[in-house]
């Protein structure tokens, strides 16, 4: 049975931006299309990675050849984005704390966005032995070193680990370290991983 569980925080226990948010967010850009969120992503690595948000909506205009017409309401829009969760695996957060497992996560997140998802989620959040956040620690998955300082955080290897997240290549990063990584599927998927 894994004792030390890790999670990725954004479609795995936080939910992803809404189709209502999306558009909030292209609105306020001026309805740029699909360029805009080629940017929006293609940017995002190094945002993730503790860089200011001035200067990451800066190089997504840069790269648009435009200048984005309210960049603190989309500052704002963008945060108010990534605050929802997903009440079944904040239950299963419980349950498996409950349980006494040592619990990780390690999310690629914004610095901006850290204070604001805490002070809603702090309950849920208190569980966990260590929260690894990419903006805090330079690097984000899936940067090998993302991983190690996660299972360094937890005072374990990366092979003790079992890594949740929902995205490939961040799996294929854990495995890379040793760690034993699984693409999320459901609560369900991680209770029978995790038994």
């Amino acid at each position: 049975m894994p004792d030390v569980i890790v999670f990725d925080l954004y479609g795995v226990i936080a939910r992803t931006q809404s189709p209502e948010a999306v558009r909030r967010i292209e609105e306020i850009a001026g309805d740029p299309g699909p360029a805009f969120w080629d940017a929006y992503w293609s940017c995002r690595p190094a945002y993730d990675a503790g860089q200011e948000s001035t200067a990451y909506w800066a190089e997504v205009a840069r790269l648009l050849g435009t200048a984005l017409p309210d960049v603190p309401a989309l500052v704002e829009a963008d945060l108010d984005s990534w605050t929802d969760v997903d009440d079944t695996m904040v239950a299963l957060v419980h349950e498996l704390a409950d349980e006494g497992r040592t619990l990780g996560l390690l999310s690629n997140i914004i610095s901006d966005l850290v204070p604001r998802f805490e002070a809603r989620h702090g309950d849920w959040l208190s569980r966990f032995d260590t929260l690894t956040y990419s903006c805090r620690i330079g690097v984000a998955k899936p940067d090998p070193r993302a991983y190690e300082i996660c299972a360094g955080d937890l005072g374990v290897d990366p092979a003790d680990v079992i890594f949740f997240d929902d995205t490939e290549r961040n799996v294929l990063g854990a495995r890379e370290t040793g760690m034993r990584a699984e693409l999320f599927t459901s609560p369900d998927q991680v209770r029978t991983l995790v038994a």
